[in-house]
């Protein structure tokens, strides 16, 4: 799975995407900069959602809705944020989450 590392191509995202948001998870989908790159992902979970431990038991669920349901999808970039109910979610709740936003966005796929 690609990922979204550098600090330049966050805000990018952040500036020139859209952002969508779920009470389970929030999303920000922006199209690559070049055409023809791979769509790359990034999976945020803020400090004040709790302790390291909180934050990447949700980083783990967020990135196992992201594989079920085909991350990434060429053509966008995407950052996925962790809510305070992401990581006691199931993984079914997640993925239905994550069809619902992928809807609203345009990137179903």
């Amino acid at each position: 799975m690609r990922t979204i590392k550098s600090r330049r191509d966050f805000e990018r995202v952040f500036h020139q995407g859209r952002s969508y948001r779920h009470p389970l998870m929030r999303m920000t989908v922006c199209s690559v900069e070049h055409e023809g790159d791979p769509g790359r992902v990034a999976f945020v979970a803020a400090k004040r959602l709790g302790c390291a431990v909180v934050r990447n038991r949700s980083k783990r669920v967020l990135r196992e809705a992201a594989r079920a349901c085909g991350l990434p999808r060429p053509g966008y970039e995407l950052i996925l944020f962790a809510t305070p109910r992401t990581r006691t979610s199931s993984p079914s709740e997640m993925q239905a989450a994550f069809r619902s936003l992928s809807a609203r966005a345009g990137i179903d796929g």
